[in-house]
C-alpha cells in the first residue's frame, strides 16, 4: 500500500530546476557535513542537557551511540542530567566499533541469525581491562564495521547508476512520481561526485547513510520544503531496500559472536526485540532482552511477562534473564542546531532517559518480575565483573 498520496484537486508543487553539477555552495555544504570536529556552539549544545532529572539516583544506559562526540563531553552532559546519580552502569554501544567508558566497554554488533535467516543486532558489554585479550573480537568487528561504510556507497549508487528495480519498488511504496525520483537522482549525483572528489580526506565517522539525508536537507533552500520532504521520503525507502537486500552471508553468525563474548567474560543483551520477534524463540545464551526503547514501546509489558515466564522455568543455579531498557541515543544529533538537519525521531532521546521504568502500569509487571533499574545495574555489573573480584560503575575517569 502506498504510504504517500497526492490529494485530489491539489496541484503538485513545482520542482526547482537542479543540475548534477557541483557548485561552490555544494562544496561548502559537503565540507560542513563531513567535518566531525565540534565548534564552540556544538560543544555548548552537548554540555546543555535536554532533560534534567534531579531525583533519579540510578542510571542504566547500555544502549547509546557516542558517534563523533568526545566521551569527556558526554560524561559532563550525563552528570548535568542526573545530579543525584549515585549508582550507574553506563556503557557506549557504537555500531560495530568497540568503545570504552571508564571500567566498561561495549558495542552494538550486526550479525546473522541463521535459524530465521535475518540480520539481527546484539549489545555486547565487557570490563575494559579484558579488551587487551579481545584480538579475535576486534577482528570480527573490523570486518563488520566495513559493512556500514560500504552500504553508503551502495545506497548512493542504487540511485545514480541506477538500479531500476529497487527504485521502482521504493517509488511504488512511497507514491513518488518520476519527477521526485529524477530529483533524488540529481541530489545523489552531486553527492557521489563530492564523495569521489574527497575520498582521500573524508573522516571515517562521516561515511554513514545519514550523509544522504543531511545533504538533501542542506539543499532545502533550493528544493523548497515540500519537494525536499518528498525526496527524503523516497530516499529513506531506497535505503530500507538496500539494507534489506544486503547479503546476509557477509555477517558473522549470532552464535559466533556470543561464543567470543563468553570467552571474554562479557555480557550479551538483545536490543530491538520488537523488530526481531523470532529471536525471542531462540535459545541464545544471553543475559537479557531490551523490553523498551524509543523505537520499541508497543509490547513492553508483554516482553516483561515473557522474561518472567522464562525465569520461572529456569532451574536452580541458572542465571535469570534481565529486563533492559535502552534509550538508543545518537549523540551526533545533539551537535546540530535545532531545525538544522536533525532527525526528529532521534533528537529527543537522552542517555539514561527511559520513562518506562517509572510508568505505573509497567511497574506492576516489573514488581512481579522482581526487576527494577537499581537491581538490574547490580546484577549485570556483577556478571561483567566476574569472579575476579573486580567492581566499578559506568563512570569515565576524569580527563
Amino acid at each position: 500500500m502506498k504510504r504517500q498520496h497526492q490529494h485530489e484537486g491539489c496541484a503538485a508543487p513545482t520542482i526547482a530546476p537542479m543540475t548534477p553539477d557541483v557548485t561552490e555552495a555544494d562544496e561548502r555544504l559537503f565540507a560542513r557535513l563531513t567535518d566531525t570536529t565540534l565548534d564552540a556552539e556544538a560543544e555548548a549544545r552537548i554540555l546543555t542537557p535536554g532533560v534534567v532529572l534531579p531525583a533519579q539516583d540510578s542510571v542504566l544506559a547500555v544502549h547509546w551511540h557516542p558517534e563523533h562526540v568526545p566521551l569527556a563531553l558526554i560524561k559532563k552532559r550525563i552528570e548535568a542530567s542526573f545530579p543525584a546519580m549515585r549508582k550507574s552502569l553506563i556503557i557506549p554501544t557504537q555500531h560495530n566499533e568497540l568503545l570504552s567508558y571508564g571500567p566498561y566497554s561495549g558495542v552494538e554488533v550486526d550479525c546473522y541469525s541463521r535459524g530465521f535467516n535475518q540480520k539481527v543486532q546484539l549489545l555486547l558489554h565487557f570490563r575494559t581491562e579484558r579488551m587487551s585479550e579481545a584480538h579475535v573480537l576486534k577482528s570480527m568487528l573490523a570486518h563488520t564495521h566495513a559493512y556500514r561504510q560500504s552500504q553508503l556507497f551502495d545506497y548512493v549508487a542504487t540511485v545514480t547508476r541506477p538500479d531500476e528495480a529497487r527504485l521502482a519498488r521504493a517509488a511504488r511504496e512511497t507514491g513518488s512520481d518520476p519527477e521526485v525520483v529524477a530529483l533524488a537522482r540529481t541530489c545523489c549525483l552531486k553527492l557521489e561526485k563530492l564523495m569521489d572528489r574527497h575520498a582521500g580526506d573524508m573522516p571515517v565517522d562521516a561515511i554513514k547513510n545519514k550523509l544522504v539525508r543531511n545533504f538533501v536537507d542542506g539543499l532545502r533552500p533550493s528544493l523548497g520544503e515540500v519537494t525536499a520532504n518528498r525526496v527524503q521520503v523516497f530516499l529513506k525507502e531506497v535505503k530500507a531496500v538496500v539494507k534489506e537486500q544486503f547479503p546476509l552471508t557477509y555477517f558473522y553468525r549470532t552464535s559466533e559472536f556470543i561464543e567470543e563474548v563468553r570467552s571474554l567474560h562479557g555480557g550479551v543483551v538483545i536490543p530491538h526485540p520488537e523488530q526481531f520477534w523470532p529471536i525471542l524463540l531462540a535459545d541464545y545464551d544471553v543475559d537479557g532482552y531490551e523490553v523498551w526503547n524509543p523505537q520499541s514501546q508497543r509490547y513492553t509489558e508483554f516482553l516483561i511477562s515473557v522474561l518472567y515466564e522464562k525465569n520461572r522455568r529456569r532451574g536452580n543455579g541458572e542465571r535469570r534473564m534481565l529486563v533492559f531498557m535502552g534509550d538508543d541515543t545518537h549523540m551526533g544529533e545533539k551537535t546540530l542546531p535545532p531545525h538544522g538537519g536533525t532527525d526528529p525521531a532521534k533528537a529527543g532521546r537522552e542517555i539514561g532517559l527511559q520513562p518506562a521504568w517509572d510508568d505505573l502500569s509497567i511497574g506492576k509487571k516489573l514488581i512481579v518480575a522482581d526487576m527494577d533499574r537499581a537491581r538490574v545495574i547490580e546484577e549485570y555489573a556483577a556478571r561483567l565483573d566476574g569472579s575476579s573480584g573486580l567492581s566499578g560503575h559506568g563512570d569515565l575517569a576524569a580527563a
